[in-house]
């Protein structure tokens, strides 16, 4: 049985009978409906109303635009559910989640390395504020994973690092005030990233954590933020072998699955142990790690047979309802099992007060409400959290600051971020264009058509042309790569510090904090952890001297490598 007076749902009487009789008047198709949170994929009016009347969605997922049109499209959407719908966004740095214009406030890396868990909560209340703006009530995020492996390729600047303490400190705020402004938060990715060096978005990966150490670091910081009421989790395609094999005695390693379609994990750890009584949502479904555990056909049914409520994202709605439908039909997923998934589903909503705001007709505000991207006080946090964050995680050559005087003509090398990421404009062109604000002379290394003539540029050729070398990173994490490097220039590296004895040399990183396994024997490096202006701003006046170094490195950026401590 459902508790829905409990935690996190807290109903009252009325709101209870709403979820009851809302779900006695849904025939199966419209119950197998609301399973299904789709991704957005079109603003077009008669596609969406075609959508919402042929599969009766539960929820649905846009990725960023702009606010306006985003705005507009989720009003659509509401006008046209008959039950009101969950609306997500991954609202993991800001409201720049789900509105293009909307406030970057900063990766969860930069908000840890200030070590300060009102940065945390100001992530959480940009987030929500100006996601519900737009209409969101769900916020995918934060993600609880713990960055335990440095080579891991996606987890990285998502994270708030390796310590579970910061972690579930950082989490925990976010988690209050996403809540306290009406949009219900969604902590990922059971039973936890990070330790693999792996991406469950091409394939299974695994938390190989033996039961004890997970109990004392991941179901630490889930039990906390579960006691706290986060209202749902998000479960990823990552195996958890030592719990599956202390739960089902004498398992074999071949039926061991990810948590999306694990029993035992859902069930017997997460609802069990941890004692999770909210709605339980799949990760992406279009990932390797989901698509490959299982034939599609079997594997739909039977994440929501294992204990998910709700299937995120399609390889194809239609197809993939069909084979909800199926498997109702041959025994993997019975009806009862559905009525308890579209109650979590339906309570959720009520807890969100969604049924009262569709009365209302105030699910999704007016466009008054978009003054509030960008708002003045969510650039202030955004830039105090940048200044807080800024790391200067070595400086063994006593460079800092730099000065006009001493190091007026900059060698500039770009990593990562020339064409910007998803093709905008790069980044590192805003840092270049404030440089030369404050006087410097800045030459950028141009990597194209090079040639092996560049193998005999001469000491003499770099220092007596420029005063220092200054490198620039925006390698950020991607669902479609398997590593997070600096990868050098042909020929042979022709981009490498090779002059870092003769020529001053400082590494600046923007994205991933683990670049120093790449570039060991530089001596000055700096970890910024977002790309935003107000990141670029704080890294500018600490170089310079203007304002000192606070951030504390909330993971080993030295990454086990005791030479690139030098």
């Amino acid at each position: 049985m459902i508790d829905l007076k409990a935690k996190p749902f807290h109903l009252n009487d009325d709101d209870i009978q709403w979820v009851q009789d809302t779900l006695a008047a849904m025939d199966l198709e419209t119950k197998v409906g609301q399973l299904f949170c789709p991704i957005g994929l079109s603003q077009d009016k008669d596609e969406l109303k075609n959508m919402l009347d042929t599969h009766k969605i539960g929820g649905i997922m846009y990725r960023p635009g702009e606010g306006a049109m985003v705005q507009e499209t989720h009003r659509f959407l509401q006008e046209n559910s008959k039950v009101p719908l969950l609306i997500s966004a991954n609202l993991e740095a800001g409201g720049n989640g789900i509105a293009s214009e909307g406030t970057f406030f900063g990766k969860q890396l930069e908000v840890a390395a200030t070590d300060n868990e009102e940065m945390g909560y100001r992530l959480g209340a940009v987030a929500s504020r100006e996601g519900a703006a737009v209409g969101c009530n769900w916020a995918f995020a934060p993600v609880i994973d713990i960055d335990m492996n440095f080579r891991n390729p996606i987890t990285n600047v998502r994270t708030y690092g390796s310590d579970p303490e910061r972690v579930l400190r950082m989490s925990r705020g976010y988690t209050k005030a996403s809540q306290e402004n009406g949009v219900a938060v969604s902590i990922k990715h059971f039973p936890g990233d990070g330790v693999d060096e792996r991406d469950q978005h091409l394939h299974i990966t695994i938390n190989s954590l033996p039961t004890e150490k997970w109990d004392r670091t991941f179901g630490y910081v889930y039990k906390e933020l579960i006691d706290e009421g986060a209202m749902t989790v998000m479960i990823g395609h990552i195996m958890q072998p030592a719990y599956s094999r202390a739960l089902v005695p004498g398992i074999k390693d071949e039926e061991i699955m990810p948590a999306t379609l694990a029993p035992e994990l859902l069930n017997g750890l997460l609802r069990g142990k941890l004692g999770f009584n909210g709605m339980i949502v799949t990760d992406a479904t279009p990932m390797g790690g989901f698509t490959m555990a299982e034939k599609r056909e079997i594997a739909v049914p039977k994440s929501i047979a294992a204990g998910c409520d709700m299937f995120l994202f399609n390889k194809n709605i239609s197809e993939d309802y069909e084979f909800m439908m199926k498997g109702i039909e041959n025994g993997i997923l019975t009806v009862e099992r559905v009525d308890e998934a579209v109650t979590r589903i339906l309570a959720l909503k009520a807890a969100l007060g969604l049924h009262r705001k569709q009365r209302e007709g105030t699910l999704v505000p007016g466009p008054e409400a978009l003054e509030v991207l960008q708002a003045e006080e969510h650039v202030a946090w955004a830039r105090e959290c940048a200044d807080e964050a800024v790391t200067l995680v070595k400086d063994t050559q006593s460079l800092l600051p730099i000065s006009i005087e001493k190091h007026k003509r900059i060698l500039f090398y770009v990593f990562g971020d020339e064409a910007g990421h998803f093709g905008g404009e790069g980044t590192y062109k805003r840092f270049v264009e404030v440089l030369e604000r404050e006087g410097f002379e800045v030459d950028i290394f141009q990597k194209e058509h090079l040639d092996f003539s560049i193998m005999s540029m001469s000491v003499q050729e770099v220092t007596g042309k420029y005063d220092l070398a200054l490198y620039y990173a925006n390698l950020e994490t991607k669902s479609n790569q398997t590593a997070v490097r600096v990868n050098f220039a042909p020929p042979m590296g022709a981009d490498m510090p090779w002059f870092i004895h003769e020529l001053p040399t400082a590494f600046v990183s923007v994205a991933s904090p683990y670049h120093l396994q790449d570039v060991p024997q530089v001596k000055t490096f700096i970890n910024g952890y977002s790309s935003n202006e107000y990141v670029q701003d704080a890294i500018i006046d600490k170089m310079l001297g203007r304002s000192p170094f606070k951030g504390i490195n909330p993971v080993d950026p030295f990454c086990n490598c005791w030479e690139s401590k030098l």
